[in-house]
């Protein structure tokens, strides 16, 4: 298996920029086009588990535009042959110095890539 293939890590990175621009930007029609529209879909935030696409889309929907500009400290991404990859990285809130941390795991699918699972949380 090829590892880290150099078109695919900046296929990623690409999604993963996106992701990060409509995060912060409340962009919630951007943020549920990048997730795999799958009842399989999962998230796991800092305070809800989300089974299923409808799940996350609804929380997406209901989430206050408040408190979502923050600064990521660090990013690895780790692609695996062309359709598979896992996106981690490290973060600060605007107005915290606690460290976040939000894992991703990507799936090449005929519309682009799509988060498969997601998992974000709060180092204490």
């Amino acid at each position: 298996m090829d590892i880290n293939l150099p078109d695919v890590v900046a296929e990623v990175a690409a999604a993963l920029e996106r992701y990060e621009t409509a995060l912060v930007n409340n962009q919630v029609d951007v943020l549920d086009t990048l997730f795999w529209n799958s009842p399989h879909t999962l998230r796991y935030g800092a305070g809800e588990n989300l089974y299923g696409y409808d799940a996350i889309r609804a929380f997406r929907a209901a989430r206050s535009p408040q408190g979502l500009a923050r600064r990521v400290l660090r990013t690895a991404i780790t692609t695996y042959g062309r359709d598979f990859a896992t996106a981690n990285l490290e973060f600060q809130r605007d107005g915290s110095d606690r460290t976040g941390r939000q894992s991703q795991t990507w799936m090449r699918t005929p519309e682009g890539w799509r988060v498969v699972s997601a998992h974000v949380s709060l180092m204490t």
